[in-house]
């Protein structure tokens, strides 16, 4: 890949970029209260005491959150840390109702790691993990229902993330899009995050720097703060690039602060000053012991972890003889690659490949549909190309009864049987509709004798219109080569 750079007046810079992602741990409850993490519901009704900070209230750690997280440390090819503390978070907004958030400060439970990512142009980079910890979410404030007031929800509040922190080493906006969509791609197979940046269960913090080509070490950094879609960091970035550089090449400094992305206008806004970790004033969390683990427990998850991506590309490359790009749409989604599985293993795997990824992608596409909710399932597909293969019905054919079954979720025997589409394998009948051809079309046969191959392709558009399209295609092709040479 070609660097990514700003061109300035005084000379190119290098953009310097690391995120903080932020994803909701799927569970039933949160993560340390028995309400309900479900996201939705009506204001204030996912709520207990402990969420509430209602005094004497104390937390008790969720059992489930801890082995999501060590799931999830696992799958980033990360340190597990068998030790590991929380720590009380001190700030004050209106939908934190402690004062305080329960994190993960100096010793958390996931420690360095590493995300495998694919460039546009095939080039594969590492980009390091540093960090991964658990903490609870805070509620949510509303600010449009009322021209005087806010509200607050607190339905959020202690739904248990994991804030996953990289290296500083992304360097453009496509390798901040690639990772991004990969270490969601890794939580989806895993199943401890949905992904679903739209409902706020995964968002990044966007840490932007630029220094001079060349140039060692690092300049001031700005943070842009929950940026909920690739789309959005990607441009995010380079908003914020592009106004560093213009400031330094101005002669002026950047300040450390945290900025908001507003994508209608394209711009960075400023939104206080970037704190550093003593304005939180840490400290350990009185109200919960130190979180130790064993090594044994670790090694329970660790082997019943899914197949993860990058495994089962290698694995359908080889099992199936797929390319690697035909590999890295199939594994897009665990149920992509699931659904192909399915076909592939009972079929043709080549036939299977070039279908899923021509009329069946095509047809969710059209239909506005999901993987989950096909009109056709992945053993009706099976069959389809089985009918295929045993030449029952030809291509041509088996287009037209696909696209039946889209319409009406029949079965493709089903489809063939009631519109009596199956292939006509009889050499008799295929040889007299040639016969009737050739005769009708005396001129054409002796040009072709003379020289004109190319008249080959009408006698078989002839023959195959006069057999409504049923007749086999390779018996075709035969009896005609046979009947013009005689």
């Amino acid at each position: 890949m070609s660097a990514y750079r700003i061109t300035g007046e005084t000379g190119e810079w290098e953009v310097i970029v690391g995120l903080e992602v932020h994803a909701q741990i799927v569970s039933q409850s949160k993560l340390f209260s028995g309400a309900s993490a479900e996201y939705g519901g009506e204001p204030n009704t996912h709520v207990s005491l402990v969420d509430a900070g209602f005094p004497g209230m104390l937390p008790v750690l969720n059992r489930e959150c801890v082995a999501q997280a060590v799931r999830t440390g696992l799958g980033l090819r990360a340190q597990i840390n068998l030790f590991s503390r929380f720590d009380r978070k001190n700030y004050f907004y209106a939908d934190l109702p402690t004062g305080y958030q329960i994190s993960q400060f100096e010793h958390p439970i996931v420690g360095k790691g590493t995300v495998e990512i694919e460039l546009s142009d095939g080039e594969i980079r590492h980009i390091g993990v540093t960090r991964m910890h658990m903490e609870q979410d805070a509620g949510k404030s509303i600010h449009d229902q009322d021209p005087t007031r806010s509200f607050i929800d607190l339905n959020r509040a202690g739904v248990a993330l994991m804030e996953i922190v990289s290296e500083p080493d992304i360097r453009s906006p496509e390798e901040a899009g690639a990772y991004l969509r990969k270490l969601r791609q890794i939580l989806r197979y895993l199943g401890t995050c949905d992904g679903n940046m739209e409902e706020g269960s995964m968002r990044a913090d966007v840490n932007v720097s630029v220094r001079r080509e060349g140039e060692e070490g690092y300049r001031t950094r700005c943070e842009i703060k929950n940026v909920n879609s690739v789309r959005f960091v990607m441009q995010a970035i380079e908003v914020e690039a592009q106004r560093q550089v213009d400031i330094w090449e101005s002669g002026g400094e950047i300040d450390q602060e945290t900025r908001l992305f507003d994508h209608v206008k394209s711009e960075t806004r400023s939104l206080r000053t970037k704190e550093d970790a003593h304005d939180y004033r840490y400290f350990p969390e009185p109200d919960l012991l130190p979180l130790v683990i064993e090594q044994s427990w670790v090694d329970e998850l660790k082997a019943a972890l899914p197949e993860l991506p990058e495994d089962k590309r290698a694995r359908l490359e080889k099992e199936y003889g797929v390319s690697r790009y035909e590999s890295g749409v199939l594994t897009v989604e665990q149920s992509v690659a699931d659904f192909y599985e399915t076909v592939a293993r009972g079929a043709d795997a080549r036939l299977a490949t070039n279908w899923i990824l021509g009329d069946f992608f095509a047809a969710l596409n059209r239909t506005g549909r999901s993987i989950e909710d096909s009109p056709v399932s992945a053993e009706a597909l099976r069959e389809l190309l089985s009918l295929i293969s045993d030449s029952t019905i030809n291509g041509k054919i088996a287009k037209e009864v696909f696209e039946d079954m889209v319409e009406t979720g029949e079965k493709p025997s089903v489809i063939v049987d009631r519109k009596g589409l199956r292939q006509v394998t009889d050499t008799g009948a295929i040889e007299a509709a040639i016969s009737d051809i050739l005769a009708a079309n005396a001129d054409k046969v002796e040009e072709y004798r003379s020289g004109k191959d190319k008249l080959f392709g009408f006698f078989v558009g002839q023959t195959m219109k006069a057999m409504k399209g049923k007749a086999n295609p390779a018996m075709v092709n035969e009896l005609l080569k046979k009947l013009l040479a005689s």
